[in-house]
């Protein structure tokens, strides 16, 4: 049965999309099919962690949300063995401030998430969500499976995190959803399941985005921590 899963922040600047790219990477290569989803409309930026440049982009997520393509049109095969896609948001300003100006179909974007599903043929499907909390985030986390929240050791990042899982209890979400830091605290303090620790790691930060963390150090401890979570999705 496919699972989608929403990876979220309350703030901006956690490594959300680094633990989105390098978790779907360790699961394709456990042999699952894995989509992701570029739903930070407003600020894309996943693709380059999978190298997709610009020019290698023919439709992305806002032609399926302005009826110019089928949502499959917008998947772009990244993964070494032909079982991960990528489904990129536009980094045109054109889009991105249409987006701003006049908003989107929320629904119909979540129509879209079951139609991945369906002509992918896809195991998990992994939604890099925007940050904060919105409308359309909070649908996007209202359809999901499992929820993941993620966030670093800040009071800032502390009080928002608290907000968005009082309002995914309320929406009903399943009673799965992650936080990343400081297992023992976070896990008391939400009555949540701490999926993973994800440590400060020097690599990550030189690499800067400039590809797949999981793919350039196999064996580094963070590899690790990445191929706990996509265990954890697993189970």
């Amino acid at each position: 049965m496919s699972k989608i899963v929403s990876i979220h922040s309350f703030r901006g600047g956690t490594g959300k999309s680094n633990i989105t790219a390098n978790t779907a990477a360790m699961l394709a290569a456990e042999g699952k099919r894995v989509g992701v989803i570029d739903t930070d409309i407003l600020s894309p930026g996943i693709h380059v962690l999978f190298g997709l440049k610009e020019e290698g982009i023919k439709y992305a997520l806002n032609d399926y949300i302005w009826g110019r393509c089928k949502i499959e049109d917008t998947a772009y095969q990244v993964g070494q063995n032909g079982n991960l896609y990528l489904i990129p948001s536009s980094i045109q300003i054109g889009e991105i401030t249409r987006i701003l100006r006049e908003g989107y179909d929320s629904a119909l974007l979540n129509r879209g998430f079951q139609q991945l599903i369906e002509e992918l043929a896809l195991d998990i499907l992994l939604i890099d969500t925007h940050p904060g909390v919105n409308e359309e985030t909070l649908l996007s986390i209202a359809f999901s499976d499992t929820l993941i929240i993620i966030l670093r050791p800040d009071q800032q990042d502390y009080q928002g995190t608290g907000v968005t899982v009082k309002v995914a209890r309320k929406l009903e979400v399943p009673d799965s959803y992650k936080a990343v830091e400081l297992a023992a605290r976070l896990s008391e303090t939400y009555q949540s399941e701490v999926a993973a620790v994800f440590h400060h790691s020097d690599e990550l930060m030189t690499l800067g985005s400039g590809g797949l963390f999981v793919q350039k150090y196999p064996d580094h401890s963070l590899t690790q921590d990445f191929r706990q979570l996509a265990a954890r999705l697993l189970a």
